[in-house]
């Protein structure tokens, strides 16, 4: 896909690309949300001390909602590097940590043979992923946003907001499929690895696609006037607070 001038409106056939490069790696978000949540009672059971169960599964959801409690922090840096070196670099990396994380997880060795490091190996990876969604989504929208033309900025935005459907279709059509060509002692063993190992091929598809992009036309045009801000974090609180409390 070759980069437009600023001023030059989409083709649908570019917007259609826009818009699916953007919802791929909100759509792995949620695959991975539900993935996680769907299998967490198998995951503590390996990668958790095994003394107490109750208190295993307890920890692998605290090790979920880690990630959902530094999703901000992501926001503001990533939000940061997207409004200084580009949108599309940004993007790039953002999907590369989000689904590097998931498919690590499926790798993880277990508590019996590491102890400990096995479940901190598991808040790390949560937190490096919480990091990556917390600039996935909000760049997202801007990305898609800066490339459409203004009657149809909410309609092409709207597609960001269904993915969550999408990830929860085929994180069930995953697990379920998973589940029926093993036994569920082999299942509970190892098996609830194969659908985070699996993210590895969205993710490969996901990187095919976002490399393929050009630049956002209005961050290009902002780059080439020499008119991007040099403290990005400072001038959203400083000049849109007002929009940040509503």
């Amino acid at each position: 896909m070759t980069a437009a001038p600023a001023d030059q409106n989409l083709t649908r056939s570019e917007e259609r690309q826009v818009v699916f490069a953007s919802t791929l790696g909100t759509m792995f978000e949620w695959y991975d949300f539900f993935i996680y949540g769907s299998l967490a009672v198998f995951m503590s059971s390996v990668l958790f001390p095994p003394d107490n169960p109750t208190a295993a599964v307890l920890a692998s959801l605290g090790a979920l909602a880690a990630g959902f409690v530094i999703r901000p922090i992501g926001a503001v840096v990533f939000g940061r590097i997207g409004d200084r070196v580009g949108r599309k670099y940004t993007f790039l990396i953002t999907i590369i940590m989000m689904g590097g994380g998931t498919a690590l997880i499926g790798f993880l060795p277990t508590y019996a043979s590491v102890g400990h490091a096995a479940w901190v190996s598991l808040v790390v990876l949560r937190l490096i992923q919480g990091l990556a969604v917390g600039g996935e989504y909000g760049g997202a929208v801007v990305y898609v946003a800066e490339h459409s033309r203004p009657d149809r900025r909410g309609l092409l935005t709207g597609w960001i907001q269904i993915t969550s459907s999408v990830g929860l279709a085929l994180s069930i059509m995953v697990i379920i499929g998973t589940q029926s060509i093993m036994s569920e002692a082999d299942f509970r063993a190892w098996g609830w690895r194969v659908p985070f190992i699996m993210s590895i091929a969205m993710l490969a598809l996901s990187i095919y696609v976002r490399a393929k992009l050009h630049e956002s036309p209005v961050f290009a045009r902002l780059k080439a006037e020499r008119r991007l801000s040099r403290s990005p974090v400072k001038d959203t609180f400083a000049r849109w607070s007002s929009l940040l409390l509503c």
